[in-house]
């Protein structure tokens, strides 16, 4: 813009000087066009339906081919939704039978390149009870730091649930390929993580904690079907590894739950 405007003040004193020499002056220059406003944002609606044929949840299995449907709202950088989970075999009785989360998120642009994103989510299992050492619910404030570098995005974040009392640190990479010719790409993701959960169960006589790190390799590819709609097919392993489960002051035993398992999704989002 400022070169614009001192191109324009140049123009200006040169034709001056002529009107000057000719004692005609010159019809006026129009003034610059003033920046257009930025379009006020809107509500738009993403619904997506999707299957998954294992319920991992950091490196834990929680059940096997599960529903697993997605409702949010966003306007703007701000992200509202609900993510639940309804298995279909391998149940596990007061976790993920069902499981409702409603989440939400804002994203604080700091340019092209990085931004922060803090967020939440509230789970909820209905069926669950505490005399069988299960929350009905717990909730999770998390943040995120967004960087993207040569087309990878780099994505460290940290979760702190205040129902289990620990907290999640985890790193997550994300890059995609382009497959022009197909009318797709191909997405992949990979995630290292970490968390340690000194109440990770309720009205057991003692603290329940529960500890352990889990990783995931996957790839997806989108594929447009109509204008606001695209069906997404995609493929995951995820491990856990030296997970534990300890009740007070008794020793440690393995969490049997904590397993490497390949995991292929799809799913069909519309939006409106």
């Amino acid at each position: 813009m400022n070169k614009k405007t001192t191109a324009l003040l140049v123009s200006a004193l040169a034709l001056a000087a002529i009107s000057a020499n000719a004692q005609t002056p010159p019809p006026a220059a129009p003034a610059p066009a003033a920046p257009a406003a930025p379009a006020a944002p809107s509500w738009s609606w993403t619904v997506t339906p999707a299957y998954a044929s294992q319920y991992m949840f950091r490196g834990v299995r929680l059940g096997g081919s599960s529903f697993e449907p997605t409702v949010e709202a966003d306007y703007g950088n701000f992200a509202v939704g609900v993510w639940a989970n309804f298995p279909l075999a391998d149940k596990v009785v007061g976790q993920s039978d069902p499981e409702i989360d409603p989440y939400a998120s804002y994203k604080f642009v700091v340019n092209d390149a990085f931004n922060v994103q803090p967020g939440v989510t509230w789970y909820n299992y209905p069926n669950a009870t505490k005399s069988t050492g299960f929350y009905k619910s717990s909730f999770e404030p998390n943040l995120a730091l967004n960087y993207t570098v040569g087309g990878v995005t780099l994505t460290p974040k940290i979760y702190y649930d205040v129902v289990l009392k620990g907290p999640t640190l985890e790193l997550n990479g994300a890059y995609a390929v382009p497959l022009k010719d197909e009318g797709t790409e191909l997405d992949f993701a990979a995630t290292v993580g970490t968390y340690k959960w000194t109440s990770a169960a309720p009205d057991q006589g003692a603290d329940v904690k529960n500890y352990g790190n889990y990783w995931l390799i996957g790839v997806s590819a989108p594929f447009q079907i109509t204008k606001s709609s695209k069906f997404t097919i995609g493929w995951a392993y995820t491990k856990g590894s030296d997970n534990f489960i300890k009740l007070g002051s008794t020793p440690k035993v393995s969490n049997g739950a904590a397993v490497g398992r390949g995991v292929i999704t799809a799913s069909y989002a519309i939006s409106f």
